[in-house]
């Protein structure tokens, strides 16, 4: 079952209330925090990997600032503002939501785009843990030259931020995002303004935008022009941002927001420091602080910290909402769900994952201890996400949108070459640091892997003991058993097959509900399910029924509010005179699984900090029978 289509430019059509300039001023506060944030260390880290502890010479500052342009142009607004901003599956974004995309345009199950969505999700949440870290530590750092004296406390400034910040989450979001546009609105002014006052420090600043020095410099630096990209790459980290905020903002007014107000904002900012370290070579200790006066320090620090939390509340919010997507994609078992706002399902909060993310900004802290050391492992993660998403971009041109494969990869590679290069470059970081969010990936990987293998083997398993639905009802009509009054209502994966719960209802309580209805919960491939489609119901017998829930892989399932659908469609019940019976499976490792032993033992731990579904069905725990049953796996 298939949801109802909506059009290419839905996402666009914003809501009267809202408006398009509403729309517009809200994205600057939420989609642009993190590459917003990049200006306070992305041209010192590649000025200073160029000039490698010696001076700094104008073909360097002028070839960074080129590599930052093209940069900026290529990558972000090319691939991400103009192309992948029309890749919206049913209005949304993101990696997860160009795989399922990619798939509907395959037609098919494709574990190669499995695998790219599941890479490009691990390190977008290898991503989550180092935003916040180096952002923070970045605006902090400022101190050092307001007051030099305050350097040994710069640490333990950006941890309290940093764990007040993820103490907050629990609180939800709408506090803090209603102050996110007017902070990042006068951050972007300031940078623009900051940027101007100082090129006329050396207006040849401006021959930068000719992209051969960007090549020239490539060129003559050899393998060392490769480690400086990787540092260039922290001018556009938070591109991918764009595209996986789509479905809050529409393609609209973030492409609007992005080309004439941030990116300017954003060049301005970078020509700027080009010309005070070409005019003062020894501003590239800091260039981004020393284009103002000491006077305005202490605000602009201030100014800059409140900047970098808004971006890592917004890569925070992010990682709650893949993590949920994943969970709805099978990818992960369930995890607590806690909805923050009445009026925005968008607004979660799922604890777990904010501790893990909380534990790891602080070992990066711990063990960075400066922006620049993080500036190592910062890129890689977004690369790695960017490569995939170029690749999958690919399918979605040829297949879905129907282009000729030459004409598609005439378009597509070229991107991806320069994510490649980018890659590439990152990569040369790895014992620098960069093995940080590698080993990261690496984990989440293994994870996602032994949960959808195990599950696999799981209903291999099950399957040999179960019994066909029609079967048992055949049966059943021939030796009717005890009738009692209501309804029961019972889950199960598969509605062909009687569920456990069925089974050992009929076993040791000896009786049959008047009205039994075998219910499926099923994730769609597309972000969200109209209500029209919601519900699906068939009726096998006069006792037995299915209902089939239908949820798109950004909703959070509710079994309550989806059987009120069903009322409406004609099935008549009384919640009271209902009972949900769900199985509860206790999982012990067999000799022989088909899977090594400690991948055995780690896919039983995860299905013991499984959410139950119970919860996370959100159904009423009152009307809830629990029947548990053992598997070896």
């Amino acid at each position: 079952m298939a949801a109802t289509e909506t059009p290419a430019d839905a996402p666009n059509e914003a809501p009267v209330t809202s408006g398009y300039w509403a729309l517009t001023l809200g994205s600057i506060g939420v989609v642009f925090g993190d590459i917003g944030t990049s200006p306070l260390y992305a041209f010192r880290e590649a000025v200073h990997n160029a000039a490698h502890g010696g001076p700094v010479s104008r073909d360097i500052v002028l070839g960074v600032l080129s590599l930052i342009l093209w940069s900026l142009i290529v990558v972000v607004t090319i691939k991400y503002v103009l192309l992948l901003l029309r890749a919206d599956n049913n209005g949304e974004g993101g990696t997860l939501s160009l795989m399922a995309l990619g798939q509907r345009a395959l037609g098919r199950r494709s574990w190669f785009l499995l695998a790219l969505g599941v890479i490009g999700g691990s390190m977008f949440l290898g991503d989550a843990m180092i935003t916040p870290a180096i952002s923070v530590l970045s605006a902090v750092e400022g101190l050092d030259l307001a007051a030099p004296a305050l350097q040994p406390y710069v640490v333990p400034l950006a941890v309290v931020i940093l764990i007040a910040l993820f103490a907050v989450q629990s609180r939800g979001t709408a506090l803090v995002a209603s102050a996110f546009a007017p902070v990042m609105i006068v951050w972007f002014l300031i940078l623009g303004v900051m940027g101007l006052m100082h090129i006329s420090d050396d207006p040849g600043i401006v021959q930068a935008i000719n992209p051969l020095y960007a090549v020239t410099f490539l060129l003559t630096h050899g393998v060392i022009g490769l480690v400086i990209l990787g540092a260039v790459f922290l001018s556009v980290t938070g591109g991918e941002a764009l595209y996986a905020d789509l479905g809050h903002f529409g393609r609209k007014p973030i492409q609007s927001a992005w080309l004439f107000f941030v990116l300017p904002c954003l060049l301005l900012n970078y020509f700027g420091q080009g010309a005070l370290v070409l005019a003062h070579p020894e501003a590239i200790e800091n260039p981004f602080y020393r284009m103002v006066p000491e006077t305005v320090l202490v605000p602009l620090i201030c100014l800059a910290t409140a900047a970098t939390v808004i971006a890592s509340q917004a890569v925070i919010t992010g990682a709650f909402s893949i993590v949920r997507q994943a969970i709805q994609l099978g990818l992960l078992p369930r995890f607590e769900v806690r909805y923050t706002s009445e009026s925005h399902a968008g607004q979660i909060y799922l604890p777990r994952v904010n501790i893990l993310l909380l534990i790891g900004v602080m070992l990066l802290v711990g063990l960075f201890r400066s922006s620049s050391g993080l500036a190592s492992a910062y890129g890689i993660a977004v690369s790695t996400t960017m490569v995939a998403d170029g690749i999958m971009c690919f399918v979605v041109v040829w297949k879905l949108w129907n282009w000729r494969a030459a004409a598609a990869a005439a378009l597509i590679v070229p991107l991806v070459i320069v994510d490649l290069t980018f890659l590439t470059a990152n990569f040369l970081k790895l014992f620098q640091g960069a093995w940080v969010p590698v080993l990261f990936g690496i984990i989440m990987v293994i994870l996602i892997w032994t949960w959808r293998r195990g599950a696999a083997l799981l209903i291999t398993k099950t399957r040999r003991t179960e019994v066909p639905l029609l079967d048992l009802i055949r049966s059943l009509e021939k030796r009717p058993p005890h009738i009692v009054k209501g309804t029961a209502v019972f889950l199960t994966s598969d509605p062909g097959y009687v569920p456990t719960a069925l089974l050992h209802n009929l076993k040791h309580n000896k009786v049959l509900h008047e009205h039994n209805v075998i219910l499926t919960v099923h994730t769609a491939e597309t972000p969200r399910v109209d209500l029209i489609d919601r519900v699906r119901m068939e009726n096998i017998s006069d006792k037995f029924s299915t209902v089939r829930l239908n949820f798109g892989f950004m909703e959070t399932p509710n079994v309550p509010k989806a059987l009120a659908v069903a009322r409406k469609l004609g099935w008549q019940f009384d919640i009271m005179s209902t009972s949900f019976f769900v199985s509860r499976r206790s999982l012990k490792p067999a000799a022989q699984s088909g899977m090594p032993r400690w991948q055995d033992h780690l896919f039983i731990s995860m299905s013991r900090s499984a959410n139950d579904a119970t919860d996370y069905f959100q159904i009423p725990t009152g009307r809830v029978v629990e029947v548990g049953t053992q598997v070896t796996i």
